[in-house]
């Protein structure tokens, strides 16, 4: 019996591990745009999680941006593209942008590999997203 509670023990590990890494937090920083931050795994078992938070966001028909920021993003599955892809579905037809800010190399690998964000949609920090949407409103207000 003493060599059975050891491997309950080894299998309670486990299955703690494996939920540890599952995990996902979801914070929206800012209104103006909205920015959502997310630390840790996007995967099937935690897209549902951002899909909920995406519905309340969405579901103001005034956003001209939203702004994903992935600076603590782990894991991108395809289940996590969906969601990126159901944001811009859900921004896009009325002339918003979706822009992602901070990918972590093996995240920004995915997204530049399927191509779920358009060109000019990843930068590399918020301060490089701010001079873009700067240089877009100064070329409108030149009249470029």
């Amino acid at each position: 019996m003493a060599g059975t509670s050891w491997k309950f023990a080894w299998a309670a590990c486990l299955i703690q591990t494996e939920v540890l890494t599952m995990s996902l937090k979801i914070e929206v920083v800012r209104l103006n745009p909205p920015t959502i931050v997310l630390v840790g795994r996007l995967d099937t078992h935690t897209a549902p999680e951002l899909d909920k938070t995406l519905d309340g966001v969405l579901a103001n028909p005034g956003i001209a941006r939203l702004v994903f920021d992935l600076s603590k993003l782990e894991y991108l599955s395809s289940a996590g593209i969906r969601c990126f892809i159901r944001a811009r579905k859900g921004i896009e037809p009325n002339g918003g942008k979706v822009a992602i800010v901070n990918a972590q190399p093996a995240v920004r690998k995915v997204l530049d590999i399927v191509k779920a964000i358009p060109p000019g949609g990843i930068f590399s920090s918020v301060a490089e997203l701010d001079a873009y949407l700067d240089d877009i409103q100064r070329n409108v207000r030149e009249g470029e």
